[in-house]
């Protein structure tokens, strides 16, 4: 995960100079195709921080293998749809009404990017596996090497080789099935993992309703929280000046999905702890770890939105050296680090819906925050009120508040004793024998 999202700005220039002949291709519209199978199936995975997590505080180690199994199986058949949507997504951003350019450039880029679901998933289900165990350090490691190779795999593609902003697509492969095997192999010849992963088995194909009952309101909870951000790229299309506008927007889209990393760290650490401590039937542990987490949460988003208002007039120059969109971001930033802040608070209290379960809710909150208010007053803003780009993230920013402030009463309302007792009915209820 961490790895795959320090390849988003990377990817984004490369894009940019691969089209330095011209303005059609800065890359802009390659946020709105290249997202939708990093989100879903982090997002469908995140049913593994429930699951694994909570066996693993209850100790029963073998249910851990077992959930990454049926996780990969579940995942991987959620990759028919997408790969449809990419092959078609030229076509689609046509209807859409996006420029004809714009859309053959960002169709192209979503077609390469098929050979990356292949290792993405598996990917995806290690990282969880490890991660729910407090097994860090070997994901840190991973992500590190992936990191440090993929700005070489860019430049041998998207210069060397001449494939511009496909080859930048193809890279995301080679870098996820590079993260993979390090992955694999450390699982398979560590200690730690002895007992809890021995291979796939009949185990795979059982429950398998149960689990994606549990995935699919975890793909949504994410999902619906990041289309709605790729929905204001694709609206951008629609304002004055679409190049420049979507061009922004997708460098705000970018600059989000780096810095988010601080917050998701967070969020994935939280969601670990409360499952295993619940799991472990010690509830009051869990929501001391929630007081905790939202001061970490309050303290770094300020440090975080305090630093890019000081670098707003220097930050566009990391995306691209034209005059008009540096100024553009520069008035931008200021607005990206309050939506930062409010981001970083309340996906801190999903990390905690997620570690007890609770997806269904967390789901049902991010469609009415964003898309019965956050989408309408972005529409409201930037095409009635003309405040274009700033106008659409303002609207963002105001779902992003009703999230926030819908996901402190549920926290507060959580009956930590009764989640505990929920929590292992759920673990003891596998068809498993007990070890």
């Amino acid at each position: 995960m961490a790895a795959a999202a320090v390849h988003e700005p990377a990817r984004l220039r490369g894009g940019e100079a691969a089209a330095a002949a011209g303005r059609a291709d800065r890359g802009q519209l390659h946020p709105a195709v290249r997202g939708e199978h990093g989100v879903r199936h982090t997002g469908m995975a995140t049913a593994m921080d429930t699951l694994c997590g909570q066996a693993y505080g209850a100790r029963q180690y073998h249910l851990l293998g077992v959930y990454k199994q049926r996780a990969m199986v579940v995942l991987a058949a959620a990759c028919v749809p997408i790969a449809l949507v990419w092959a078609s997504a030229g076509r689609i951003l046509l209807l859409l009404g996006q420029d004809a350019g714009i859309a053959a450039e960002a169709g192209a880029y979503a077609r390469w990017m098929l050979p990356s679901l292949a290792a993405y998933v598996p990917l995806q289900c290690h990282i969880r596996f490890l991660q729910t165990q407090t097994v860090v350090l070997p994901v840190t490691a991973s992500s590190a090497a992936t990191a440090l190779l993929h700005p070489l795999v860019c430049w041998l593609l998207v210069f060397r080789a001449g494939m511009g902003s496909k080859g930048a697509a193809l890279a995301n492969a080679i870098s996820y099935a590079v993260n993979l095997a390090i992955l694999a192999v450390y699982v398979r010849a560590s200690n730690t993992c002895k007992g809890r992963w021995s291979g796939f088995s009949g185990e795979a194909f059982k429950e398998l309703r149960q689990f994606a009952a549990l995935a699919m309101p975890s793909a949504m909870m994410i999902c619906l929280e990041w289309w709605s951000f790729e929905i204001l790229v694709l609206l951008s299309g629609l304002l004055p000046n679409p190049q420049l506008e979507t061009s922004v927007l997708s460098i705000c889209l970018n600059t989000g999905a780096l810095l988010y990393m601080v917050p998701l760290g967070l969020c994935s650490s939280i969601s670990t702890r409360v499952s295993n401590e619940i799991g472990a039937g010690q509830p009051q542990a869990a929501k001391r770890a929630t007081r905790v987490v939202m001061y970490m949460a309050l303290s770094e988003g300020l440090v975080i939105s305090f630093t890019m208002f000081l670098l707003r007039n220097v930050w566009g120059y990391m995306y691209s050296y034209e005059q008009e969109v540096v100024t553009y971001i520069a008035r931008m930033l200021p607005i990206l680090g309050i939506s930062f802040f409010i981001d970083g608070l309340h996906s801190s209290l999903s990390g905690v819906l997620t570690g007890c379960g609770k997806q269904k809710i967390g789901a049902a909150v991010n469609l009415g925050a964003f898309y019965l208010v956050g989408i309408p007053v972005a529409v409201l803003l930037a095409f009635y009120l003309h405040l274009n780009g700033m106008g659409l993230w303002l609207g963002i920013v105001c779902g992003s508040i009703i999230k926030l402030l819908v996901l402190i009463i549920v926290s507060c309302c959580i009956d930590w004793e009764k989640e505990a007792i929920l929590a292992k009915d759920r673990v003891f209820s596998s068809s498993l024998p007990v070890a």
